[in-house]
C-alpha cells in the first residue's frame, strides 16, 4: 500500500504550466477519440476556448449550483461532502456518491479516467490540492469551463452554447445557462435544447438557487493570444 501511495504522488503531473497554457486536449477527450475509432466511427472534437471575462455571468452561477457551491470555501477538496459520501457507500457497500469538487472533476478530466478505482480518485485528490496551489480559483473555473463534455464531441462552454443556443457563451440567459449546467451530470443523454423532464426539472431547481451564488467579476490572468484565458479561434478537428 506504502509503495502504491508512493507511486500516486511521485507520478503526479506537472500543473504549473496551466497558469499560461491553455489545454489543447484531456484525458477525457484523448478517451472519447479512442472509443469512437474503436467503435468504427471518426471522433469529433469541437471547442472553442473562450476567456472567462466572456463567459455569462448566469452560466457561472449555475454551474457553481448545480456542481459545487462550496467552490470558493474550500481548497479543492469539500471533506464534509468527502466524509458524506465515503459514510453512504460503506453503508451500500459500493462506491455510488459523488462528492467531488469542481477542481476534482478538472483533476480528472484533464489527467485521469472516469473509474472508480481508489488508486485514481486518490491521485484525483492529490491533483485536485496542486491545482488549487499553483492556480487562482477564477483560473481553475475558467479551465473547466472551457474543457469539460457538453455533448457528444462538444467540449467547453463556447462550443456547447453555439450547438445548442445558436450564441456565444457571453449571451446566454439565465434559462439556457441553468439548462447547460444541469446537463453537465450526464451530457451525453442530456440535450439542453431539448430537455427531458428530469433536465427540466433540474432547470428549475438551479434556477431557484442562482440568485444566492455570486461569481468574481475579475477575469482570470489573461491575454488573448493563446496563453491563459487564450485564444477564440473555432477547433473542430478529427483525432486519430
Amino acid at each position: 500500500m506504502f509503495a502504491c501511495v508512493m507511486y500516486a504522488y511521485l507520478s503526479l503531473p506537472d500543473v504549473r504550466p496551466l497558469a499560461t497554457q491553455n489545454p489543447s486536449a484531456t484525458a477525457f477527450s484523448d478517451l472519447r477519440a479512442r472509443e469512437a475509432i474503436a467503435g468504427g466511427r471518426e471522433p469529433r472534437h469541437v471547442q472553442r476556448w473562450v476567456a472567462y471575462r466572456r463567459i455569462s455571468p448566469s452560466l457561472t452561477r449555475a454551474v457553481l449550483v448545480a456542481e459545487d457551491a462550496a467552490f470558493w470555501q474550500h481548497e479543492g477538496v469539500d471533506y464534509d461532502e468527502l466524509q458524506k459520501s465515503i459514510e453512504l457507500d460503506w453503508a451500500r457497500g459500493q462506491l455510488t456518491r459523488g462528492a467531488s469538487t469542481i477542481t476534482q472533476q478538472l483533476a480528472k478530466n484533464l489527467y485521469l479516467s472516469p473509474s472508480k478505482n481508489p488508486l485514481r480518485k486518490f491521485r484525483e485528490l492529490l491533483i485536485a490540492r496542486r491545482l488549487e496551489a499553483e492556480l487562482t480559483k477564477t483560473r481553475i473555473l475558467e479551465i473547466y469551463l472551457n474543457v469539460i463534455e457538453w455533448g457528444d464531441g462538444v467540449y467547453g462552454i463556447e462550443a456547447a452554447a453555439q450547438t445548442y443556443f445558436h450564441k456565444p457563451a457571453a449571451a446566454l440567459a439565465p434559462g439556457e445557462a441553468a439548462l447547460l449546467a444541469g446537463a453537465i451530470i450526464n451530457p451525453r443523454l442530456l440535450n439542453p435544447a431539448h430537455p427531458t423532464p428530469r433536465l427540466l426539472r433540474r432547470q428549475q431547481i438551479i434556477l431557484r438557487r442562482m440568485g444566492g451564488v455570486t461569481p468574481p467579476v475579475a477575469a482570470a490572468r489573461a491575454d488573448d493570444n493563446g496563453r491563459a484565458g487564450g485564444s477564440d479561434e473555432d477547433r473542430e478537428t478529427v483525432q486519430k
